[in-house]
């Protein structure tokens, strides 16, 4: 399926909706709408499953508040109409409602985090292009590391869900009870938890996205969260965690970004990525022990550390190009600055 955004005629209205739809796809660098409108649905599936609404309505008025403001700034009508300011600011706008008390005030804090998230991502973009490696989802990293800190010192915005700073202590050594069934539904809880979504069926539907867009990417993206929870089930992390989903999502991006976004799929490259996916989970599991004494999660910061560390020596691996983007293996279209 195209990628071309050239189909969509002169209608702002449906521009608009065309590029906020490519927004949520690119969190999995998908540009393509359908991608996006399939990740929207398991975001909503999931999210009312928890009986936390408040999360899917925030990650629609995160990539709405992050396209528009893009529009406000009057940056590259190309990368606006990708998706690619749209992506981060949904995940802030997942993040904010999970995280503190429903309220007035947070969907406040929610719209200027969101509108903040578009500054920040032109602010690292600029940055990390003197590197000629991708901001990635870092905005929508920093910018929701500073509004939960910040949320510790407003009586008016309340905690509800950030684990209560603590220094970090040894996960208990007790045998993982796990069936067959529970990994299954953990790996696809690792795929959805990219949104923060703890939802299996939602992973389901989110996989069939990005085999719309890319088979590459739903075959990558399952056996990022596939590894990654294997690895955590030998190397016996907290049982909790792991039928969470929580010990997938990271790699789940960092497979996809080096396996066929940034490099040409090949058995070199895949085993690079397969590199790179382990080092995420050690990345995420010392980012979770450093973070616990500020109680604050480490979102998806170990994607981002371990897909930089392994994009920087991108000499002898013939790099694809940051202006090009994959479609069914296929490079297609933009990802100039996701």
């Amino acid at each position: 399926m195209t990628t071309s955004t050239s189909n969509r005629g002169s209608n702002p209205i449906w521009a608009f909706i065309d590029a906020n739809l490519r927004g949520a796809g690119q969190v999995m660098f998908m540009n393509n709408p359908i991608t996006g409108a399939l990740i929207i649905v398991a975001i909503i599936w999931g999210a009312v499953a928890a009986k936390t609404p408040e999360v899917a309505i925030g990650a629609v008025v995160g990539v709405v508040v992050g396209t528009a403001t893009a529009m406000a700034l009057r940056v590259d009508t190309a990368s606006l109409r990708q998706g690619l300011y749209g992506f981060s600011p949904l995940l802030t706008g997942a993040a904010v409602p999970t995280f503190l008390g429903n309220s007035v005030v947070m969907w406040v804090y929610l719209i200027i985090g969101a509108a903040t998230t578009t500054v920040v991502t032109l602010a690292i973009s600029n940055v990390f292009n003197t590197w000629g490696v991708p901001a990635l989802t870092f905005p929508f990293v920093l910018t929701s590391w500073f509004l939960m800190l910040a949320a510790y010192q407003f009586h008016q915005i309340k905690i509800s869900s950030l684990t209560a700073p603590m220094l970090a202590r040894p996960v208990a050594g007790t045998s993982l009870d796990l069936s067959a069934a529970d990994l299954v539904t953990s790996m696809l809880k690792g795929v959805a938890q990219v949104f923060l979504i703890g939802n299996w069926v939602s992973g389901l539907i989110i996989l069939i996205g990005l085999a719309v867009n890319s088979r590459w990417a739903a075959a990558l993206a399952a056996a990022g969260t596939i590894v990654a929870t294997l690895l955590a089930v030998g190397l016996k992390g907290d049982e909790t965690s792991i039928t969470a989903g929580l010990y997938g999502f990271s790699a789940v991006l960092t497979a996809i970004a080096l396996g066929c976004v940034f490099y040409h799929p090949s058995w070199p490259v895949l085993v690079y990525a397969l590199l790179g996916t382990v080092f995420t989970l050690f990345v995420q599991a010392a980012l979770n022990t450093a973070l616990a004494p500020v109680g604050i999660p480490s979102f998806t910061g170990p994607f981002v550390f371990a897909t930089w560390l392994f994009l920087l020596p991108k000499r002898d691996l013939t790099p694809v190009p940051h202006h090009k983007h994959i479609d069914d293996g296929v490079l297609t279209g933009t990802h100039p600055k996701a």
